[in-house]
């Protein structure tokens, strides 16, 4: 093998791996980049950017039907699958031409090719066909796959969201398989778009992972705009044919429509790549790391959706950048998972930071207070036409340990909930500071204020 020797290497070129890169190279370091794909990874190619691209278009679409209601003469013609492709593809494509000019610009050697860990008594590398990139360290950041069930079978008009965003058509009518975040959005893109859906989730509510509260605003938003959710739910078989799919319950009752997208979540991508025999841990194909991303392996980290936990881009971007930082002895702060902001780009959206307000009675009994704030109260949001709640968990006489948001546009406003959480911050710090008017950050301040025991419109 010929053998090359960088700095850092770094397995994987998604938002963990390149995010590393960058920051590395930035403080001075030599580093190569080994990629199978295309830089960008799935957030910028497969997953985030792509299917914002297509809610984008989905909201459009909402805009121009309800245009009447504002006013505005518009009439809504249908949509042009062609053109929507074209529209999401050109925003991916400016991306990743972005990406690559700046890894360029940093110096990073990017190899193309399928990397494996190799660990010998020089230290860790990567092996790509034959060649060996060593590094003094070593970054795995190779990301995630799309999971699928036992007996279903990916293809034809069973769907993944990797299939579902190559559709070259509008689909008449969509059952879901899973009511999570993935699931979730294609449903109310679809929707958007005239789609007939309905969404199967096992679990007793929609976004399972969240407050129970912001479960239940985004169900009765999804029936107010006719999606069908079928909760607590699971499938028995699947039967596709040249014109349909059909999905049996386990009660016995029968769903068909003309395609089925299998939305149950990504796992982690470490299957063959020669971690575990060089030593590093997985459990449940993720691999362990300590609370500084260090892996079992000396001088071998990891980072991204192959670390339990959130499976995030900007969770990925934190921990890129944590690790090349701890590499060269800045000693970043590590951030708790619990104060990373979650949203889910639906119509209406769900944001979240910190933890449920189930979860805060758990770990404090009786000592939370939580005060819940409509946004039928809010000025900005009337005037954009979105309902839906703000609500903040607090500890009784202490911080803000929740912060949980359902509406149009409202993971613009999780910020400043993150800020709360991170900093633990009172209510009482927070309610002196003023909330521009209209916006729709009031509803934030007029929760806080509550909290702070001087609401200025609660009852």
């Amino acid at each position: 093998m010929t053998e090359h020797r960088a700095d850092l290497v770094v397995l994987g070129g998604g938002s963990a791996g390149y995010a590393a890169a960058l920051r590395a190279a930035e403080l001075g370091r030599s580093v190569v980049l080994v990629e199978k794909d295309k830089l960008g990874g799935t957030c910028l190619h497969r997953g985030c950017i792509p299917t914002k691209a297509i809610l984008h278009a989905a909201e459009v679409a909402d805009s121009v039907r309800d245009a009447a209601q504002v006013g505005v003469r518009a009439s809504f013609e249908g949509i042009d699958a062609a053109a929507v492709t074209a529209f999401r593809e050109g925003i991916v494509a400016k991306k990743y031409k972005g990406l690559e000019g700046l890894v360029k610009a940093r110096g990073i050697t990017v190899v193309a090719g399928a990397g494996r860990l190799a660990v010998d008594a020089d230290g860790p590398a990567i092996a790509v066909g034959e060649d060996l990139y060593r590094g003094t360290d070593v970054l795995l950041a190779t990301g995630s796959y799309t999971r699928t069930l036992p007996g279903i079978q990916i293809g034809g008009r069973i769907l993944s969201s990797e299939e579902a965003l190559a559709l070259t058509e509008v689909p008449a009518s969509v059952i879901v398989l899973g009511g999570g975040v993935i699931g979730v959005e294609f449903a109310s893109a679809w929707r958007s778009m005239g789609a007939e859906v309905t969404i199967v989730e096992a679990l007793d509510h929609l976004v399972p992972a969240e407050d129970v509260s912001s479960s239940k605003a985004l169900e009765r938003a999804f029936r107010k705009r006719g999606i069908t959710a079928r909760l607590g739910s699971r499938f028995a078989s699947v039967t596709p044919t040249d014109a349909a799919v059909t999905l049996v319950l386990e009660d016995g009752s029968e769903l068909s429509a003309e395609y089925l997208l299998v939305a149950v979540g990504r796992g982690p991508a470490t299957a063959d790549l020669g971690f575990e025999e060089a030593g590093v841990g997985i459990e449940r194909g993720f691999v362990v790391v300590d609370d500084r991303l260090r892996t079992s392996v000396a001088h071998v980290w990891a980072a991204g959706d192959i670390v339990p936990g959130l499976q995030l881009a900007h969770r990925g971007f934190q921990q890129g950048i944590f690790v090349a930082e701890e590499i060269v002895g800045l000693s970043p702060i590590a951030v708790p998972e619990h104060t990373i902001p979650r949203v889910t780009y639906s119509h209406p959206e769900v944001a979240s930071v910190g933890i449920t307000e189930a979860a805060a009675r758990a770990a404090h009994g009786d000592a939370v207070v939580a005060y819940e704030y409509n946004l039928a109260g809010n000025g900005r949001s009337e005037i954009i036409g979105t309902g839906g709640i703000v609500k903040v968990v607090r500890v009784a006489d202490g911080p803000v340990v929740g912060v949980h948001l359902v509406g149009d546009r409202v993971g613009e406003l999780i910020t400043e909930g993150q800020l709360a959480v991170g900093w633990e911050a009172h209510p009482e710090d927070i309610a002196p500071y003023i909330h521009a008017h209209p916006t729709q950050s009031e509803a934030l301040g007029e929760a806080f204020l509550a909290l702070a025991g001087k609401p200025l419109h609660a009852i």
